[in-house]
Order: structure tokens, then C-alpha cells, then sequence
């Protein structure tokens, strides 16, 4: 076992200081529907493979705080070594799970993770295994040095393929060739595959939150806006860029230059003892403010974020932690509610950052027509937005940009600020 699960498996005991056996599901293969034989590609839970450092189905990491922790694998069969050409499983055989838990019997079981499989039928008790599952994860919140290298590396390969992106771009080429360029680059550059869908939207789908790139072919002018991240050993990064293809209108410029600013604020704030709502409304502030000075808002920035009058363009949370998995760790601290204001509603975390948390600073503008051109919101903020102006900047699209921080004791440390943020 290296050094580093030892850690973690001695950070976990501590954080969950119970007497109650705890059992911890890696999940088990998803087949595809329709049968022909095929299964997804299997991500195990983050909790079990944090704390084992292997991806094998159907595994259950068992841990008892008299005598220490069981990692149970499958065992191995015929079909394993024919079809997967497996010759060793690590830990033991799961075999052995149904008679260690006999031996215990009595005693109060959590289950975390994935349940189902081989823990199926095991009675446990539903308020542990929630208490303790929203303390493993604030547990796995702060990255220790294997995670933040693997962090660096799946930004490097990701670096790469951005910069591949940007140059392949042109007039002509289709989203999806674009994502493929990218996707392909980070391969080269020791991705082991894509942490999420990649979005690639030109022109008015850059306004598009989750685009699927499909046909579009980029015409010169365009905003280009591609939000990616490559994967290694589980860990992925969560990039954002927009750029244009040939040379910026200055509503381009304008646009792209207050996103910037809120970028960089929101990358300099990121310390131990932040808190995220706060932060994301600053930097609403700060894009409220820049949207007055264009002439499409109208009043105190401060008051307009507090009327939720810039949700209209920025309809989404500031960022969210990353590592293990693209949302890793992300949530809401105990008693904290998810607020209905249409300006807070979308926040993906509302929690202080600490040193170790890896968090995206993620801010965006966009003209979404289905937002702009409904005929109750323009009533509604007929006082607050300029709509003549707005008109005049539905054609743009949008403009995100997003950047990986480490929050340190010292200054945040930007994992992706080798990504040029340039128009």
C-alpha cells in the first residue's frame, strides 16, 4: 500500500471516529441497454478508489476502527483471464467479506459509496451512512501531493490541447472536428481520456451552456468557446477558453475583457477562509458593472446583483472544487440551503475554501435568447435593462473563461494559467 492511501485511510478514521463498521462500495459495471455484450467504462466511486487507489467492479473496502481496513475484490474467473487477460486482483477475495462480517454481527454498518452487488441485503443504519458519507468527502476535499501532481499533469495535457484547438480553429472547420483535434492532442500528451463531454460552441452556441459541438462550420468573426479538461489516473482537469477566429469587434473585446476581469479577481481571492457565495457575488459585481458601462444595464452594479438582474447573462455558479471527477468534492456544508434567488440558485458549492481545495473560477456573459427575448422578463426589468442595447448583442454569443486554482497558504496557485487567456 503506498504512503499516500495510508494517508488518506488514517485522514478518513479520523474523520469519521465511529465504533460502526463501514462499508464502502466501488460500484459495479454498467451494461449498456439493448444487451450486445457491452458495458460503459467503469469509474469506480470516488470514496473507494480515494482510499484504495485501484478501479476493480464490484470491490468493497470494509474497515472496522477496532482492527483497521479489508479491501475486498472480486474473485478472479475463467472469463477474467480468457476476455481481460487479468492474472491478479488487489487486496483480498470478496469471498471472504460474508464471513469477516459474520464474525462482527451485532455491531452497526454503515454503507457508503455504491451499495447493490455484494451489498445487497446487508441492514445498515441510513443516518450513520449519511453522516459519514458527507464527512469522507469533506475528508477527500483538500488534495495531498500524489493528487495535486496528478492535478498538474491532467492540466499539462489539457494545455495541450487547447493550444492545438486555438490553432486548428479557422473558418470552415466544424465544432466537433475542433473537439477532435483537442481531444486527440491530450491523448498525445498522457491523457487517458476526456474528464466530461467537451463543449465547443461558435458563433451564437457559444451562448449555449453544455453545447454538444455537431456540424457548425466556424465563420470568420466567430467566438469560438471550448470547455474541456483531459483525465489522468482519475483526476481531470475543467478548462475554459473563447477566442475569435480572425479579428475581435470591439463588442467582442468589450465583452471578453470584462470576463477577464472578473477572472482574475476571482483567481486572486481564491485563499483558506473564502467563502465561495460571497466571492461569486463579486464577481456578478464586477460583470454588472462592466455591462452598465456598455450601456445594458442601467443602476448601482452592487443593486443590480442583489436584484438578480445579472443572472439574465450570468445564469450559473462561479466555479466548484475538481480532482477526483470534474465536480469533486462540491456541495453544500451541513445546514447551508441551496437558495431559490434566481441569481444563487445555480451555485454548484457554498462553503469557505481551505488550503488543498482545487476550485474552478468559472465566470461567463452570454445573450441566450430563450433568457433575453422573454416577454415577462423584459416587463420585469424594463427599469434595469436597456433592451434596445440588448438587441444589438444577441448575435455575439457568450464568453467564459475558467481557470483551476490551488488554494495554498500563501497566494492561489493557478494550475492552467499556462492556457493563453488571449482573444
Amino acid at each position: 500500500m503506498s504512503t499516500h492511501i495510508e494517508a488518506r485511510r488514517q485522514r478518513a478514521q479520523r474523520a469519521l471516529h465511529t465504533n460502526h463498521i463501514v462499508l464502502i462500495g466501488a460500484g459495479s459495471h454498467i451494461p449498456v441497454p439493448g444487451g450486445m455484450d457491452r458495458i460503459y467504462p467503469f469509474k469506480p466511486h470516488p470514496d473507494h478508489y480515494w482510499l484504495t487507489g485501484h478501479r476493480t467492479p464490484g470491490a468493497v473496502l470494509a474497515f472496522d476502527p477496532q482492527d483497521g481496513w479489508r479491501d475486498f475484490t472480486p474473485d478472479l474467473t475463467e472469463d477474467d483471464h480468457v476476455w481481460e487477460g487479468l492474472t491478479e486482483r488487489e487486496g483480498e477475495p470478496i469471498s471472504g467479506l460474508t464471513p469477516w462480517l459474520k464474525e462482527r454481527e451485532g455491531r452497526p454498518v454503515a454503507v457508503l459509496g455504491v451499495g447493490g452487488g455484494p451489498l445487497d441485503g446487508i441492514e445498515s443504519d441510513a443516518d450513520a451512512s449519511e453522516s459519514f458519507t458527507e464527512l469522507l468527502l469533506d475528508a477527500r476535499r483538500a488534495k495531498d501531493e500524489a493528487e495535486v501532481e496528478l492535478m498538474k499533469r491532467a492540466c499539462a495535457a489539457t494545455a495541450a490541447g487547447f493550444e492545438r484547438a486555438r490553432a486548428f480553429a479557422a473558418p470552415g472547420v466544424t465544432e466537433r472536428a475542433i473537439q477532435i483535434e483537442l481531444e486527440a492532442e491530450c491523448y498525445h500528451h498522457g491523457g487517458q481520456s476526456m474528464g466530461y463531454d467537451a463543449i465547443v460552441g461558435t458563433g451564437t452556441n457559444a451562448a449555449v451552456l453544455h453545447f454538444a459541438p455537431g456540424s457548425r462550420e466556424v465563420k470568420e468573426g466567430d467566438f469560438v468557446l471550448i470547455d474541456a479538461g483531459c483525465e489522468i489516473d482519475g483526476y481531470t482537469a475543467d478548462v475554459t477558453r473563447t477566442f475569435v477566429v480572425g479579428n475581435p469587434t470591439q463588442q467582442q473585446t468589450e465583452l471578453h475583457g470584462i470576463v477577464r476581469e472578473a477572472l482574475e479577481y476571482g483567481n486572486s481571492q481564491c485563499k483558506p477562509g473564502k467563502e465561495w457565495r460571497e466571492l461569486h457575488l463579486e464577481c456578478a459585481a464586477i460583470m454588472a458593472k462592466g455591462l452598465v458601462s456598455l450601456g445594458i444595464l442601467r443602476g448601482d452594479p452592487q443593486g443590480l446583483v442583489e436584484q438578480d438582474v445579472h443572472a439574465l447573462f450570468f445564469p450559473h455558479g462561479l466555479g466548484h472544487l475538481v480532482g477526483l471527477g470534474v465536480r469533486d468534492g462540491s456541495g453544500y456544508l451541513p445546514g447551508r440551503q441551496r437558495s431559490d434567488r434566481f441569481g444563487l440558485a445555480f451555485l454548484r458549492m457554498d462553503l469557505p475554501l481551505r488550503t488543498g481545495y482545487i476550485t474552478t473560477v468559472e465566470p461567463g456573459l452570454y445573450f441566450i435568447e430563450p433568457l433575453l427575448n422573454d416577454p415577462a422578463r423584459r416587463e420585469r426589468f424594463a427599469d434595469s435593462i436597456n433592451w434596445d442595447e440588448v438587441d444589438r448583442w444577441l448575435h455575439i454569443g457568450g464568453v467564459r473563461l475558467e481557470d483551476n486554482l490551488l488554494v495554498t497558504e500563501d497566494e492561489p496557485m493557478n494550475l492552467t494559467d499556462q492556457i493563453s487567456h488571449a482573444l
